[in-house]
């Protein structure tokens, strides 16, 4: 018996998991932008950095050319930074979009799939840097919960929660591990 408020975490996708879901998206990326002509991955930091890094790689392998890849902040783009945690002062990365993004189609990366409102400030981000010509999303796992009217093109794996539950994406890159969990908790 686990003590009152314990949490009790699930694993979900160990480090091999992860990989060949990863490989799958990427395969799944140049099967519908054939030729990668004019594609571009755009990962939200952090963890989504961190996977459109990996993503850039088997995306590169499968079309033979490496395809432009960069890194986006949107700390100053949220609707929500102050209704999270009033008075805390976000975390601000720099933003690494350096080639033009008038034409293309970019494939925004992300860890976890929620309420929209994360993909929503990253697309208001990705336009104050130029006009593409189509915005897809790649994530790694789609938990539901929408509030916006987003859906992913490409899913690593849709994990069914409650609300009151917490999806955790670990990296070795951050976390000396690859695993996705879920985390048991109360109802918010």
């Amino acid at each position: 018996m686990s003590a009152p408020g314990a949490q009790t975490e699930q694993v979900v996708l160990e480090r091999d998991d992860l990989r060949r879901t990863l490989r799958r998206i990427a395969h799944e990326i140049v099967e519908k932008n054939p030729g990668a002509e004019g594609l571009a991955l755009v990962g939200i930091h952090t963890r989504g950095a961190m996977l459109a890094k990996r993503l850039h790689v088997f995306v590169g392998e499968l079309v033979g050319n490496a395809v432009p890849l960069g890194d986006i902040d949107i700390s100053f783009y949220r609707d929500d930074v102050g209704a999270r945690d009033p008075g805390a002062q976000p975390v601000v990365h720099a933003s690494h979009l350096d080639f033009d993004l008038s034409g293309r189609t970019v494939v925004l990366v992300d860890d976890v799939l929620f309420t929209g409102r994360t993909v929503r400030a990253a697309i208001d981000a990705i336009f104050d840097y130029g006009r593409p010509a189509r915005v897809q999303l790649a994530v790694l796992c789609d938990r539901g919960h929408r509030e916006l009217p987003f859906r992913p093109d490409y899913v690593g794996k849709n994990l069914p929660t409650s609300r009151g539950q917490r999806v955790n994406v670990r990296l070795e890159e951050s976390d000396d591990v690859d695993e996705v969990t879920i985390t048991e908790g109360e109802e918010r």
